[in-house]
């Protein structure tokens, strides 16, 4: 069977099927969501060489680790690997040079609100906040190696990676931690109906009780959880890297409803909530395509040939522009559909 979509008939026996393989791997592990003895977090495919020349135009970023679109200010925010640094591109003047902004380390992630960019810096244990348009950086030194920020209420939520936990920064007081049950907390996704953790060395997601400071149920998300993002329909969407697959689960209830199959590496993603399009890059293939996401399954709308190795992705929801990174040193794309 090709396709499985958003029905009960097929979540709940594959929801089953999931704790029963997880049963037969306790006995060994201990651990219902582990299926194997020495998890490695999935990784993207490596890319064949560019065989197809690239749709759209392509800025000369070099090696892309990140990137966001900020539609308030028209803002392509790039974050290069070497050196570590922020390229920030006016969309409406491309032809314009990009302002240069150093940073303390590569950046692992770029989180988006109106007028402000999350930069989260592993290495030096860092997250920078990137205020928009005055361009200003304000750093905040949180320790270990934060993976992913993400503004939430008057505060930030940050995903603290091998630590296993995410931190709560509030505007003002102590920080406080949520742990338990995570072998790796590698993003934080805000639903609007619930916050939900990513787990790539589980390959499994988790709801988050942030009043309580719980970590709360968790799924199997696949066989090899990349990356994930909200739409607009109170889910978070995940891309499965290794079994090359778009996964959709409700937040609350956490709920796997769909799995799709999108083979040829699937693993960077980005969503337009005005047209409800994931845009998911295919690392294998060097391909970029937009699925929307509105119906009982992903529907594929558009499919561009990208630069090599299209780690990275976003939108610019006000144009419908989509941005793709090379982490191969090959640039950053601008797609129009």
């Amino acid at each position: 069977m090709r396709r499985l979509t958003a029905v009960s008939w097929i979540a709940l026996p594959l929801a089953g099927a999931l704790a029963l393989s997880g049963c037969s791997s306790a006995k060994s592990t201990g651990d219902e969501l582990q299926i194997v003895a020495n998890p490695v977090a999935a990784g993207p495919a490596v890319s064949p060489a560019v065989s197809v020349k690239p749709a759209g135009q392509v800025l000369p970023t070099g090696s892309v680790s990140a990137l966001a679109v900020d539609p308030a200010t028209a803002t392509l925010v790039v974050a290069v690997s070497e050196p570590p640094s922020l390229q920030l591109y006016d969309l409406n003047a491309l032809a314009s040079p990009a302002v240069n902004m150093p940073l303390y380390g590569k950046a692992s992630r770029l989180t988006v609100s109106p007028g402000r960019v999350e930069v989260a810096e592993p290495q030096p244990g860092v997250v920078q906040q990137l205020t928009l348009p005055d361009r200003k950086l304000t750093e905040t030194k949180v320790g270990g190696s934060p993976v992913s920020s993400l503004v939430y209420g008057d505060g930030r939520l940050v995903a603290m990676g091998a630590a296993k936990d995410i931190r709560v920064l509030p505007a003002s007081g102590p920080a406080r931690t949520i742990g338990g049950q995570l072998y790796s907390a590698d993003d934080v996704v805000d639903t609007g109906k619930g916050v939900v953790v990513l787990d790539r060395l589980r390959t499994a997601v988790f709801s988050v009780d942030v009043a309580a400071g719980k970590v709360g149920e968790g799924l199997r998300a696949g066989d090899g959880a990349a990356n994930a993002v909200a739409d607009s329909y109170g889910r978070v969407l995940v891309t499965d890297a290794r079994a090359g697959a778009l996964l959709a689960f409700s937040a609350d209830p956490l709920i796997l409803r769909q799995r799709y199959p999108v083979p040829g590496g699937a693993y960077g993603i980005a969503y337009d909530a005005r047209r409800s399009l994931a845009w998911v890059t295919l690392t294998g293939r060097n391909e970029v395509v937009g699925f929307d996401v509105r119906g009982g399954e992903p529907v594929e709308k558009y499919r561009f040939p990208t630069v090599r190795q299209p780690d990275s992705v976003g939108v610019d929801e006000k144009s419908g522009r989509v941005l793709v990174g090379s982490a191969a040193g090959e640039g950053t794309q601008v797609i129009q559909p």
